[in-house]
């Protein structure tokens, strides 16, 4: 299927925000190739400073390709990756954080058993006292962690509990300010809502809102066009290693992001297969689109 309203190789994208700013990350048809195998091909991507930019796309699209190459796990094997509009080639993942792009992904990196305020500092904790009797700097990264996770609207009333004993939601967000607290200007969430329920989302989405109204530019990677739609400004739908629809929000409804992300033509060969069925309601099933129709902007997007 071609994609409705991408932008040609080498282009920004059309939801470029007032005044024209540089993207922090862009990739101009970028792909990946393993071998034979052809992960991603043709891959157009803009993220800009207090966006989110959603990536969608079924299992097996190219979403988890996609984000080993911007967070510096895998090189891109054609196209462009610009960070701050010049190229680059990350030869590992500190590359990408040295540049502020952060990766959170499902797993976390936390230890369930360690208290919160140890998490946050995972790796990174702070010191205090001469060399060799340096120690831990206790009262500081308590103080730092109480003071982060509050002004990302996150309140926790013991910074000592296991980071385990806490909801689904609080620990993502807890990754989320750990990441901006270490200087994340771009922040890639790998399916943080995936395992949780409607009200852990919730607070997840709202997290994420917070992150782009603090000047973050964020990647939200999911399979769920309904979490996506509530927080997002830009939409790439990925399938089969491809980008099937490249739209700002103003371009594509909801209901059209639904049908993108199910496989719109796909749904609609079905549909005809499925008429001929007794006993099979094929009425919501959308239509085959007309050749070069592209999707109508819905009134109240902004």
């Amino acid at each position: 299927m071609t994609t409705d309203n991408a932008a040609p190789h080498g282009a920004v994208l059309t939801d470029t925000p007032p005044g024209g700013e540089r993207p922090l990350v862009e990739l101009r048809g970028a792909g990946k190739s393993y071998g034979t195998v052809r992960a991603l091909h043709g891959i157009d991507l803009a993220v800009h400073a207090g966006r989110v930019t959603c990536v969608l796309g079924d299992n097996g699209a190219g979403k988890s390709t996609l984000i080993k190459i911007i967070s510096g796990l895998h090189q891109h094997t054609e196209g462009e990756f610009l960070v701050d509009g010049t190229p680059v080639r990350f030869t590992g993942p500190r590359e990408a954080l040295d540049r502020g792009i952060a990766a959170v992904y499902q797993d976390l990196a936390t230890v369930p058993l360690m208290p919160v305020w140890r998490n946050f500092f995972l790796g990174s904790e702070l010191t205090k006292g001469p060399w060799p009797f340096r120690r831990l700097d206790i009262a500081r990264m308590k103080k730092t962690a109480d003071e982060e996770l509050r002004a990302m609207g996150i309140v926790l009333d013991d910074l000592e509990q296991p980071v385990g004993t806490l909801s689904g939601g609080q620990r993502q967000c807890v990754a989320i300010a750990r990441a901006v607290h270490f200087g994340a200007r771009v922040l890639i969430l790998d399916e943080p809502t995936a395992a949780l329920g409607v009200k852990q989302s919730g607070v997840v989405l709202k997290y994420i809102a917070a992150a782009r109204d603090r000047g973050l530019g964020v990647i939200f990677i999911t399979h769920n066009p309904h979490h996506a739609y509530m927080v997002g400004d830009h939409f790439s739908v990925l399938r089969l290693g491809t980008l099937e629809l490249s739209a700002a929000r103003s371009e594509v409804s909801l209901e059209e992001l639904t049908n993108h992300m199910a496989g719109g033509a796909e749904l609609a060969a079905l549909k005809h297969e499925l008429a001929q069925v007794r006993g099979v309601d094929v009425e919501e099933l959308p239509d085959a689109p007309a050749p070069g129709s592209r999707p109508a902007p819905s009134e109240g997007d902004g």
